[in-house]
């Protein structure tokens, strides 16, 4: 048995946005699915050069805010009209400009809480840790450098010929990740 550890990926340096916007565009181009940008700042324009798609967080903002709003409807329904119901002057048992208040709120409290678990549930969050971390000059990635990281549980990923397009398509200190 070996003391290395398994194989997380092949790490790349680019010096320039533009170098790695590029870079990003190849990898791309070539199939990949499973890698990503460490960037020192957001970069405009990154998401489509990676050929990220259009998040998935406001389905899960829009199914919290939906259960709020039928979840405080039912629930003033349910006091109101079933469970203790006290006829008041002919005022109807449910109505709906009552329940306004209630399920307004819980529209927006369950919308927030929506957001908040599918950002987390999207992200793979929380993550304590990456592989990615381990290399030494990942440091710079928070002042002047840019890489790529292709993971190797992507289909595409042979180390060989990873490490020859990442070369390829101009990346420096090209290097192997372990997990």
């Amino acid at each position: 048995m070996s003391d290395e550890g398994k194989t997380y990926g092949m790490m790349a340096s680019f010096k320039t946005t533009g170098a790695v916007m590029q870079a990003a565009e190849k990898v791309r181009d070539e199939g990949f699915k499973h890698w990503d940008v460490i960037s020192p700042f957001p970069i405009h324009g990154m998401d489509g050069a990676m050929g990220i798609t259009r998040s998935k967080v406001p389905i899960f903002t829009l199914i919290g805010g939906a259960t709020g709003f039928f979840g405080g409807n039912l629930m003033i329904w349910y006091m109101n009209a079933y469970d203790y119901a006290i006829p008041v002057g002919g005022k109807p048992m449910f109505s709906p400009m009552y329940a306004f208040p209630v399920s307004y709120e819980l529209t927006i409290l369950l919308a927030a809480f929506g957001a908040i678990i599918g950002m987390l549930l999207m992200n793979r969050l929380p993550m304590h840790y990456h592989p990615a971390m381990k290399h030494d000059a990942v440091d710079r990635a928070s002042n002047d450098r840019f890489f790529i990281v292709i993971e190797s549980s992507d289909p595409r990923f042979d180390e060989k010929t990873t490490t020859a397009l990442l070369e390829r398509i101009g990346g420096s200190d090209v290097t192997k990740i372990e997990d």
